[in-house]
């Protein structure tokens, strides 16, 4: 038997490391957002609406709360915290699991905590409220989201729906975007478009 050893110079090894290293998120200001703290998302281009808030779908539908955009940039929303599946992760890295939930009573009596459901007739996947916090795995494979570099911007970004915490799970990934509603509603979910967004400190 041949044995290949491959060698390379010791002083390459830390940017091996880094290399390796997840990309860390940042705000507006450029620092790096940390699971402890609340932020706002909003869209990284001016003139593209305002930030994410809890409503009702239409108004025979009053629970569950969907997740929605203020039509106007003035109102920056409600801020979220994000949660990792390790608890031991202080900041908030690229292509990692995180729950996602708004700082913010639900008066549907359900945690504020994002999770995707599909419509059975239209089939389109919306962002919702009442996900589960915590506990990765099969169970609670849709109340898991990403963020992901996009854009040009130096601190644009992107929500992904695309979870590692259940590998044997066959899922449609796809990133997050709105769908506009005849009623004015602006509504989260997974669209061909993806919303590109910046992080704001609350």
């Amino acid at each position: 038997m041949i044995r290949i050893t491959l060698t390379f110079p010791i002083f390459l090894l830390p940017f091996l490391l880094y290399s390796t290293s997840k990309t860390t998120i940042l705000d507006t200001t450029g620092r790096p957002l940390r699971h402890n703290s609340m932020y706002y998302i909003l869209p990284s281009t001016p003139g593209h609406g305002g930030g994410l808030k809890m409503t009702p779908k239409n108004k025979t539908s009053p629970c569950p709360l969907y997740v929605s955009q203020h039509d106007h940039e003035i109102y920056p929303g409600l801020p979220v915290w994000f949660l990792p599946t390790n608890s031991k992760d202080t900041q908030i890295t690229a292509s990692t699991d995180y729950n996602i939930l708004f700082n913010a009573l639900n008066p549907c009596l359900e945690s504020a905590a994002w999770q995707l459901v599909t419509e059975t007739v239209t089939r389109k996947r919306y962002v919702v409220t009442g996900g589960a916090i915590g506990n990765p795995g099969e169970k609670t494979v849709y109340s898991w989201f990403q963020i992901e570099k996009a854009g040009q911007g130096k601190f644009e970004y992107k929500i992904m729906f695309c979870p590692n915490v259940c590998p044997s799970c066959m899922l449609r990934c796809g990133h997050l975007g709105v769908y506009a509603q005849d009623d004015g509603n602006i509504l989260l979910g997974v669209t061909g478009r993806a919303l590109l967004i910046s992080f704001k400190k609350a």
